[in-house]
């Protein structure tokens, strides 16, 4: 596999910063996703309400509807359900700077599941985050002292 250029290393710390902010944003999301739906879909059954009959920050219990399907009791707004919303549409955002990083880098496809694999399961955007940063940083870094030290590197490199 082809080795990123020096010429777009400027690029790949810019995506990598992106990265890296969508990836804390991500993990936030789906932590909050995730007890959301323990909230609602266990024993408990219940959503959480901002402002209405219940005051400021409140549950709501959900009860089965006609077709079996689960019905907020609440009223005000649900924040259950913009929990859902905003996690589903940021995770395009995350799956944009996964891409950008990993068409930066020249990995292989199999790298790009691991990366958007942090958006769906809870704490695996903490820990790509991690090591995803730690990496690029260090063979940035690495490629650019290599560069520095061997003139014949900087120019094929940068071609």
């Amino acid at each position: 596999m082809a080795a990123p250029k020096l010429a777009s290393f400027p690029a790949i710390r810019g995506a990598l910063k992106f990265y890296q902010i969508c990836s804390v944003i991500t993990g936030i999301g789906l932590l909050l996703l995730v007890t959301e739906m323990i909230l609602k879909y266990t024993p408990l059954r219940v959503e959480v309400f901002a402002g209405g009959s219940g005051g400021f920050l409140w549950l709501a219990p959900v009860i089965p509807g006609i077709d079996g399907e689960l019905v907020s009791t609440g009223d005000g707004v649900n924040l259950s359900l913009g929990i859902l919303i905003v996690h589903g549409w940021f995770y395009v955002v995350y799956l944009f700077a996964c891409f950008r990083i990993w068409s930066l880098m020249r990995w292989s496809l199999w790298r790009f599941l691991m990366l958007a694999a942090g958006g769906v399961v809870p704490f695996l955007s903490f820990v790509m985050e991690a090591i995803v940063g730690r990496e690029i940083k260090n063979y940035l870094v690495t490629r650019e002292a290599a560069a520095t030290s061997d003139p014949v590197i900087s120019t094929e490199s940068s071609r």
